[in-house]
């Protein structure tokens, strides 16, 4: 079996470089549709609601997802509350 040849196109870059690239923002935009579909979007209140999630018994599990700081996910790590960092991908109007 023959070796695969990668070509390069007039930026310089590798086609296969760029195939792995969009086969990452694919993944990444599927993991993004996921958590739409199954988890609430609570914002930049995401550490306020994972704690209130984490501390009141009385209060229904759910999935979350939003936006916190570097140091509200160091905290929320510390009172043993986990919680996972994904990457992004705004969706192009274009």
């Amino acid at each position: 079996m023959a070796p695969k040849l990668i070509k390069k196109n007039s930026h310089g870059k590798t086609e296969k470089i760029s195939e792995k690239y969009k086969f990452i923002q694919k993944k990444v935009k599927e993991y993004k549709k996921f958590i739409k579909n199954n988890f609430e979007y609570v914002g930049e209140n995401f550490a306020y609601e994972a704690r209130s999630i984490h501390y009141d018994s009385k209060k229904n599990k759910k999935n979350i997802y939003g936006t916190a700081s570097k140091e509200d996910l160091k905290e929320l790590k510390e009172e043993g509350i986990d919680t996972q960092t994904i990457p992004w991908i705004e969706d192009k109007n274009n």
